[in-house]
């Protein structure tokens, strides 16, 4: 069975490289056979990369972005102008960012079916008013006070935690993953699926193509369909070179019923569970919400389902408390929040920057990757200079070397501001979570890097004032002794070690 998933993995890959290397020579001939006329076409392309490089300049994206192409551009003046027409203009996004903006508004009265709890936050703590302000007023994502949240510090009590409320599920089942691969984990969960499809549940889960491009089989579609599980491929990978295949959903989420939703760092897969050794230890971090906060992850991840042709759900219909309220009991407030590339409005990064802007006394952070822009870079070394305590996980045993690399390159300008570095020695830190003042914390999907921040599609939960902000503070705290803190010394190379991870930090936007 291994050998025949192995060998239907290596073709479909083989055909996608190889259509790929098609492309890239029918346009290198196609330049290069105008020897003939060579000088025109040598002005024709100058030309177009120019009217590109002022069409980048004006147009509105990250400076980060901007440079890079800019820098490719100058570098093949030749062929750098056509190179960006390929990769951006033949693809349009514009019909997917007009569903999803009909998606936002169909779904919005669902998501204030349960009442508008904003109020009372601000009357209770008005120093978390402008953040909570933001998300809901004008990212969309209401503030959700019937809720109890469960801070999972693994993936083995991450994995324990689903099983046993798959087991409760008694109307649907949603799930949204980045990853899954085959293996102990995710056939365990979706065993627990099939059962319940033939009990009549209405059981759904959406992959990422690229996400899954190495670890499942191309009809993995269509064996989980044939098993009573309705499945959404999304953004199938395409041999085409296109801007839109870097938009890939990073979202991992469990719906159950709309009373029970996970989500956080952990994908499908044994390494995230430490079945297998693939890193050394796998550290990661999830949150399980009961009530409220659960009915919206399922409203994003409803959002997201009613993407595909010809899906048009009514979302009131899944809201589980219609004919009595939820009385779960907190001791704070929760905010599932999500982010997408489409809308140009990098809600994640957002997050992120005020719960740093507003720290007093320290913001805890737990990251795989650190490779950032201006503005955050700005706004940790900021508040380091300030005199706020910010310590920041990254893993010391890393899965992509250029990453570590270039995340490795920003920890001397971190390091002298006054950030706290630190590597997770045992194995892999795949944790995403910041604390801070012992008041609000965010678990969620969304890295410190570019992909993460302005491409991908993420979610999180930001907490206020519960329980759960002290076991994301305690888990880092934990953290640190197995840790080891960067010094000043260790990032004082010499200038030849500098000079790869500079020429990284410019195609940093495209990694």
């Amino acid at each position: 069975m291994k050998q025949r998933l192995s060998r239907a993995v290596f073709r479909r890959r083989v055909f996608v490289i190889f259509t790929l290397l098609i492309q890239i020579v029918l346009i290198f001939f196609l330049i290069a056979g105008t020897g003939k006329y060579f000088r025109y076409t040598h002005w024709i392309l100058n030309i177009i990369s120019f009217f590109v490089c002022v069409h980048v300049l004006n147009k509105h994206e990250k400076p980060a972005f901007k440079l890079t192409w800019i820098f490719l551009i100058m570098l093949f003046p030749f062929f750098g102008g056509i190179l960006y027409i390929i990769f951006h203009l033949q693809s349009n996004p514009r019909r997917l960012r007009r569903l999803m903006a009909q998606n936002r508004k169909d779904s919005r009265e669902a998501f204030y079916l349960g009442g508008d709890h904003l109020p009372d936050l601000v009357s209770a703590h008005p120093e978390f008013g402008p953040q909570a302000h933001y998300l809901q007023d004008y990212a969309g994502f209401p503030l959700y006070a019937n809720t109890r949240s469960e801070y999972l510090d693994s993936g083995e009590e991450f994995f324990y935690r689903v099983l046993e409320e798959l087991e409760k599920a008694e109307r649907y089942i949603f799930l949204e993953f980045f990853i899954l691969r085959e293996g102990m984990m995710l056939n365990t969960i979706v065993s627990i699926l099939e059962q319940k499809s033939r009990q009549g549940l209405d059981v759904r889960i959406i992959y990422d193509d690229l996400g899954c491009f190495l670890s499942l089989p191309a009809d993995y579609r269509q064996r989980l369909e044939q098993n009573g599980i309705k499945c959404y491929v999304f953004n199938p990978f395409r041999p085409i070179f296109s801007s839109l295949q870097n938009n890939r959903d990073h979202r991992k989420i469990i719906s159950i019923d709309g009373k029970i939703a996970f989500t956080g760092g952990l994908n499908l897969a044994d390494e995230y569970i430490n079945a297998v050794d693939r890193l050394g230890h796998w550290k990661d971090a999830a949150i399980m919400l009961e009530g409220g906060g659960a009915w919206s992850l399922t409203l994003i991840f409803l959002q997201m389902w009613n993407l595909q042709p010809n899906a048009a759900d009514d979302y009131a219909l899944f809201y589980p408390w219609k004919d009595s309220p939820c009385t779960i009991q907190a001791d704070g407030f929760v905010q599932p929040y999500a982010d997408s590339p489409i809308d140009e409005e990098n809600v994640g990064e957002h997050v992120y920057i005020q719960i740093i802007n507003k720290a007093k006394k320290y913001v805890y952070i737990n990251t795989p990757y650190l490779v950032v822009d201006d503005n955050l870079l700005s706004a940790l070394s900021l508040a380091a200079k300030s005199g706020v305590d910010v310590r920041i996980i990254t893993p010391h045993r890393w899965d992509k070397w250029f990453v570590a690399i270039l995340s490795r390159s920003y920890y001397r300008q971190l390091i002298k501001a006054g950030v706290k570095v630190y590597e997770y020695t045992s194995g892999f830190n795949h944790g995403k979570t910041f604390v801070s003042d012992d008041a609000i914390a965010t678990v969620g999907t969304t890295n410190l890097d570019f992909r993460s921040l302005y491409l991908h599609f993420e979610c999180g939960v930001l907490v206020y004032d519960s329980n759960t902000v002290q076991a994301v503070k305690e888990d880092f705290l934990r953290t640190v002794p197995i840790s080891h803190e960067i010094s000043l010394q260790e990032c004082a190379h010499n200038a030849f070690q500098r000079i790869i991870p500079d020429v990284l930090r410019i195609f940093a936007p495209l990694m």
